[in-house]
This record gives structure tokens, C-alpha cells and sequence, in this order.
């Protein structure tokens, strides 16, 4: 079975697990309800202050979707109180597949790379096979959102009582009574309808010179200063260039801000970014790079290029065009590349900090 765009019309499966001597043997059936075909005018609509005053104050305390239709990528966001849940949340929805692609941890903090659309499910009580809680589509609906979720025991209480309150959520949509019944082997369903929101990746480089200025304080004192609705700051990471690099103030390091916006909002972010940098830069090379989405080719040439050769200016604005990344600077000198190799590097992990093929 292939990808719905607009449908609520996919299966849920459920596996069991039968121990016969040494072997274990896999059964799957298709239950006889239709998860998310339960979403009809009927539903139950709660507000996070309704799902509050319902279940009592719990512990998500954020809950951020941004998606990229050109690619057909979504990026969930949840911070929660303590990181045991989350880890566990994790593992169960990349078992349980779905809209779900992967998962990265840290902290307390979970992002959920995911799949525009609607997919089968594979859900249940969890075991090797399948997940105890599972995210089934991600939908965008004018400025709005929509994330369906299934859980069943805790895993319920999480998206039924939990994520429902979380700031970020607009309103939770719930196909029955039975639904908000949370607790026990019980299984819960339900949307979660959250503001749109755009990734934004912001790269720089050469803002300072050999005897005042550091490039990573120009950048978080930038995103510090922004203060505008729509706008939310998410991380910032340095990004280690090629040391040999003979033109460069010591360490040639630049930096990747990333953002998620309102999408009315990203032409504000980007002339604010720019005014903020060129007004208070001590170089003349300073160069400033952006990208709007979620995916792009983290296999381009110039991702290993930026950390092991020395590119020239020509070569970067080149490769820019391609990816579709956008330089925004007025000044067009060598800040240009270390900026391109931010935003090739901003979101890649930890290793973006290291020397290439570098790793804790």
C-alpha cells in the first residue's frame, strides 16, 4: 500500500509473537477498525488548556512541527520533562514506522524526521516487530498542521493526555469518548493540529579580524536579538572548516543558526539577520548564507570540499545555486564559503564541529 495525500484511510496491524522451542514466529492481522477513517465531524476537540484541566498538568513542554512540501519532509520537535521518555518514545515510533524516517536524541529533546502523507502502521503492544505508539500521517492544511498519533497503555496517556497539552499544540481532535480514556492496556488516538512552521538555516563567516570580533558571538548575538513573532531560534552550530586554509583569521571556524519560522515571517528573519551582521561585523569578507527547507543533498562534493580543499569564491556561489542555497550578504567576497560550508554542516550533528571524518 502506497502514500494518501488527503485520506485518514490506512490499517492498523497487529503483530503477536507465538515462542515454539527455539523459534519465534510472527503473526500479523489487520484489525477490523480503520484508525484514522474515526476522524469524522464527531470528533472531540480539546484545547491544551482543556486537555489540562481533563487530565491534570503533565510534562511535554514543547511540540514544534516544521515541513518542506518541496520534499515531501516534515521535522517534529517534542521536549519533555525528563529524557526516559523520550528514549523510549523514540524507539517505539521508528519501530512502529508510519510517517516516521528517524529519530535523533538529546537531552530531553526528540526530533522525529517524518514523511509528508499517510502510512500503514505497524502497532501494538510493543515487541520486536512493532511499536507501542506511532505517528500514521503528517498532513498540512492551509497554516496549519496535523500529526495522528496512536499509543496504547502509557504510550497512550503520552499522546492522548501528554502531547496534547504541550505549548505548541493548537488543539487535540480525539475520534470518541473512548479516546480520552487514558491508562491501563487501553488504546488511544488521536491529531494533534499545530501552527505551519519553515526550517530556516542560517550560515556566516568572517565577521571578525586578527585582533578583535569572534563569528559564533556575532551569530548568537544575533539570534538573541531577534524578537519576532512567528520567529523561534532552535540551535546553533560551529562548523570546522579546512585549517589549512591560508586566508583565514585562526581557526576558520564559521557558524550555522537554525530557525523555525511562520512562513510570512522568513523574509523578516532574513533582513533582520542581514542588517544585524553587516551593521555590527568587523571585516570587510563577511558572507552570509541561508536555506529555507528541510532537505538537501548532504552527499554534495562541497560538504567534504569545505572541511579537506581549498574552494575558491566561484566554486561556492556555484554550488549554492545548485542546492538552492541563497547567499543574502551585499558584500559577495570569501565570507561567502565558510558560509556555505554552515549551512552544509548545520544540521549533520556533532561531527560538524570536527575535522572531517572526525568523531567522538
Amino acid at each position: 500500500m502506497g502514500r494518501t495525500r488527503s485520506s485518514f484511510t490506512r490499517f492498523c496491524k497487529i503483530s503477536f509473537f507465538i515462542s515454539v522451542g527455539t523459534s519465534i514466529h510472527i503473526y500479523s492481522v489487520i484489525t477490523d477498525y480503520f484508525v484514522n477513517e474515526n476522524f469524522g465531524d464527531n470528533m472531540i476537540r480539546l484545547t491544551p488548556d482543556d486537555a489540562k484541566k481533563r487530565f491534570g498538568p503533565l510534562f511535554s513542554l514543547k511540540f514544534l512541527v516544521m515541513v518542506d512540501e518541496r520534499s515531501d519532509r516534515a521535522e517534529i520537535i517534542e521536549t519533555y520533562r525528563a529524557r526516559g521518555t523520550i528514549e523510549w518514545d523514540a524507539m517505539n515510533r521508528r519501530r512502529a514506522g508510519g510517517a516516521v524516517t528517524g529519530c535523533v536524541v538529546e537531552g530531553t529533546t526528540m526530533v522525529i524526521n517524518a514523511k509528508i502523507g499517510t502510512y500503514p502502521i505497524n502497532f501494538g503492544a510493543a515487541s520486536r516487530a512493532i511499536g507501542g505508539q506511532a505517528l500514521e500521517s503528517v498532513e498540512v492544511a492551509g497554516d496549519e498542521v496535523i500529526t495522528t498519533w496512536a499509543g496504547i497503555a502509557g504510550a497512550g496517556v503520552g499522546i492522548a493526555a501528554c502531547l496534547s497539552q504541550a505549548p505548541g499544540a493548537i488543539r487535540a481532535e480525539y475520534p470518541t469518548e473512548d479516546d480520552l480514556k487514558v491508562g491501563g492496556a487501553r488504546t488511544n488516538r488521536v491529531r494533534i493540529v499545530s501552527p505551519r512552521y519553515e526550517k530556516v538555516c542560517i550560515g556566516i563567516d568572517d565577521t571578525d579580524t586578527k585582533t578583535e570580533g569572534a563569528t559564533w558571538v556575532m551569530a548568537l548575538k544575533c539570534a538573541e536579538s531577534c524578537r519576532m513573532e512567528g520567529v523561534e531560534f532552535l540551535n546553533m552550530r560551529l562548523v570546522q572548516l579546512n585549517p589549512a586554509v591560508p586566508h583565514k583569521t585562526t581557526n576558520c571556524v564559521s557558524s550555522a543558526l537554525n530557525f523555525a519560522v511562520r512562513p510570512d515571517k522568513t523574509r523578516g528573519l532574513l533582513d533582520f539577520f542581514r542588517a544585524f551582521v553587516e551593521e555590527n561585523t568587523f571585516s570587510k569578507d563577511t558572507g552570509i548564507a541561508c536555506y529555507r527547507g528541510i532537505d538537501f543533498s548532504s552527499d554534495s562534493p562541497s560538504s567534504a570540499a569545505v572541511k579537506t580543499e581549498i574552494l575558491t569564491l566561484e566554486k561556492a556561489e556555484e554550488e549554492a545555486e545548485v542546492l538552492g542555497i541563497d547567499f543574502i550578504d551585499h558584500n559577495g567576497r570569501k565570507g561567502r564559503i565558510g558560509a556555505l560550508g554552515a549551512v552544509l554542516w548545520g544540521n549533520r550533528g556533532i561531527e560538524a564541529a570536527g575535522l572531517y571524518g572526525e568523531h567522538l
